[in-house]
């Protein structure tokens, strides 16, 4: 029982595990929060764009000395905006636009940092590096995380009825592109949030798999929401801990716990399900209740 706790108490004896930790958490919750509505509206792919397409934003960002939370805004908001135009003037569809710009600003991304590898750190910025933020970075993390999630809870019930009923939103006088754009804006947002913890190559799965998880074990949204943060918010703390403890990749580790999560998820559904008799599929607004 000691050497448990022990586990747990001695790493906080570093100053640098104490604040990975508190940035490890801040980044699950709000991935959490905005994942759901990722998974419910099927945007899985679009947050592997807009993780993958801020690399040259925030390596230029590098190379100008400016704070690279704007520069991976920059590039995570003009993507969409590319995959948007390409989707609305040429025959291309949204997934064949999206596979196209992601790619392509990923690969400018590495060809600048391979330009310049003698001044960033290329591995930290793919991968992550929770465990060498500065009190600057904890600010931005704090002060971002802490604006999405206040921004989607507040606009909770109209962006859910966005979610399963657009044209009814829109019919009540609630405008669906003023919601796609503020979850656009928050997906970029979040990826700034999220790659201190997990890097651009890692930040997909903290964005899709504990809304996923959730969605498997709930068919109500406000309980979607809960199970979403509690779970990542888990795996990011026990992933850094174990990093710690074996020396591995944080970032890798995060999502290695994530992942089986939704692997526990998935056979308990799979389980529930066939021991309940057959049913109807459950109505939107089932899930949709508060």
């Amino acid at each position: 029982m000691t050497d448990l706790i022990g586990w747990f108490t001695d790493p906080l004896q570093f100053a640098f595990m104490r604040t990975a930790l508190l940035v490890a958490a801040v980044s699950g919750v709000t991935c959490a929060v905005l994942s759901c509505w990722l998974t419910l509206l099927g945007w899985s792919l679009m947050g592997d764009a807009v993780s993958h397409a801020v690399l040259p934003g925030v390596v230029l960002a590098y190379v100008l000395g400016a704070p690279f939370a704007i520069g991976a805004f920059i590039f995570g908001a003009g993507s969409v905006a590319l995959i948007g135009g390409l989707n609305r003037t040429s025959k291309v569809k949204e997934d064949a636009a999206i596979g196209i710009v992601f790619t392509g600003l990923f690969a400018l991304g590495l060809v600048l940092a391979s330009v310049i590898a003698s001044q960033i750190d290329l591995f930290h910025i793919l991968f992550g590096n929770v465990l060498g933020v500065s009190n600057s970075d904890v600010y931005q993390v704090l002060g971002i995380g802490l604006f999405v999630i206040a921004a989607l809870l507040y606009k909770r019930r109209d962006l859910v009825l966005f979610a399963f009923d657009p044209t009814h939103a829109h019919a009540i006088g609630i405008s669906p592109r003023r919601l796609e754009a503020l979850l656009l804006g928050a997906l970029a947002l979040t990826v700034i949030v999220a790659l201190q913890a997990v890097g651009i190559v890692l930040v997909v799965a903290m964005l899709i798999t504990p809304g996923a998880t959730a969605f498997l074990l709930t068919e109500r949204f406000d309980r979607m929401l809960v199970i979403a943060a509690a779970s990542s918010t888990l795996a990011c703390v026990l992933g850094t801990y174990l990093s710690f403890h074996l020396d591995t990749s944080t970032g890798g580790m995060i999502v290695c716990v994530l992942t089986l999560q939704f692997v526990l998820a998935y056979l308990w559904a799979a389980r529930a399900k066939r021991a309940r008799p057959a049913q109807a599929p459950a109505d939107a607004s089932v899930i949709a209740t508060a």
